[in-house]
């Protein structure tokens, strides 16, 4: 071989060896086949269910060697919750999550919503990562044919008002507080002593402007994120709701995905969980509540909770746990 055609033949190699390199992704970056996978939330970070699923979504792709692409949609997609699971039933998209709305699109959920059952944060991680956990997702396959990914919340839930500091159940007396969509939750501001006012939640803040509500309830980190303090000057941490909720995948989409990729899905899951718990209770307790939104120009008190789980256990439970029967007695029996 000449000189020259050496030359020629180097040269080809390189420019072979470039274009090779080139058409590479990067380490951790989806390759140009990979597999497409929405998965849509209503809200983008630094909401802290949001900060968890994107979390998932880049680690997913990321270790998945090139073959998955999940894609986080915070707010891009669709708008509203029930929209999202109407998607991901369908397989539309393959990934989403109720948020707020998890008792309302599966009934199961609600009992863990009544006021005072769940006992702290530890009780319930260790029901949902738990015996309970596993029914619900054998349970969730076969009736809705979706795959449970992992639970989180959003925090127990506090008053926040216009009129005055919440101490007491004879607080509540005479306020109007606005609820969420369902009957556990009417049920639980009427019987401590307020007047529910059911509304979803886009109407909340002009009402709390325009005097239609006192206020309403919400984990500290969401009144924070939703700056609450710009309508309202009174959170009183009553700790009267938990509020679970979940990721869940299309089933026929969890089916097609190798064991790996299935394990790997369930091992982020478990670490976005991680995040969003870390989130939500790093704030949730006075002096941090107060540290935040003081500052902000609220008023933050502690409340006095034994009494108002005392009457939540004599009016308020009876008929919830007649309804959930054994799956009341196993929540109530997890340590």
């Amino acid at each position: 071989m000449s000189r020259v055609q050496r030359s020629v033949a180097c040269i080809a190699v390189v420019v072979a060896l470039m274009v090779f390199v080139g058409n590479e992704p990067a380490p951790g970056q989806p390759k140009a086949g990979a597999r497409k996978l929405d998965l849509a939330y209503i809200l983008p970070p630094p909401e802290s269910g949001a900060i968890g699923l994107k979390h998932l979504a880049d680690e997913v792709t990321r270790r998945s060697n090139g073959a998955l692409d999940v894609r986080f949609h915070g707010g891009t997609l669709l708008s509203k919750e029930l929209e999202i699971m109407d998607a991901v039933k369908a397989g539309n998209i393959a990934l989403g999550t109720p948020v707020g709305a998890a008792c309302t699109v599966f009934p199961e959920l609600c009992v863990f919503l009544t006021p005072y059952l769940v006992r702290d944060y530890n009780h319930a991680y260790a029901m949902f990562n738990g015996d309970i956990g596993k029914s619900l997702d054998e349970s969730f396959q076969k009736k809705y044919k979706l795959k449970i990914i992992y639970f989180y919340d959003y925090g127990f839930r506090h008053f926040w008002n216009n009129r005055r500091p919440i101490n007491t159940p004879a607080d509540l007396k005479g306020l109007k507080m606005r609820v969420q969509q369902g009957r556990v939750f009417a049920d639980t501001v009427n019987g401590l002593g307020a007047s529910a006012v059911p509304m979803p939640w886009g109407e909340v803040i002009s009402a709390a402007q325009q005097g239609v509500i006192d206020g309403a309830d919400l984990p500290i980190y969401n009144i924070n994120v939703l700056k609450i303090y710009e309508v309202s000057k009174f959170v009183s941490m009553t700790f009267h709701n938990y509020g679970p909720t979940l990721l869940v995948m299309n089933l026929n989409v969890w089916n097609s995905l190798t064991p790996e990729q299935q394990k790997l899905f369930m091992d982020v899951g478990r670490e976005a969980q991680k995040k969003v718990r870390e989130a939500t209770e790093s704030v949730d307790n006075l002096a941090k509540a107060k540290e935040m939104l003081e500052a902000k120009g609220m008023k933050v008190n502690a409340a006095d909770v034994a009494s108002f789980r005392k009457i939540a256990e004599e009016k308020i439970w009876p008929p919830y746990k007649q309804q959930y029967g054994e799956l009341w007695d196993r929540v109530v029996a997890t340590k």
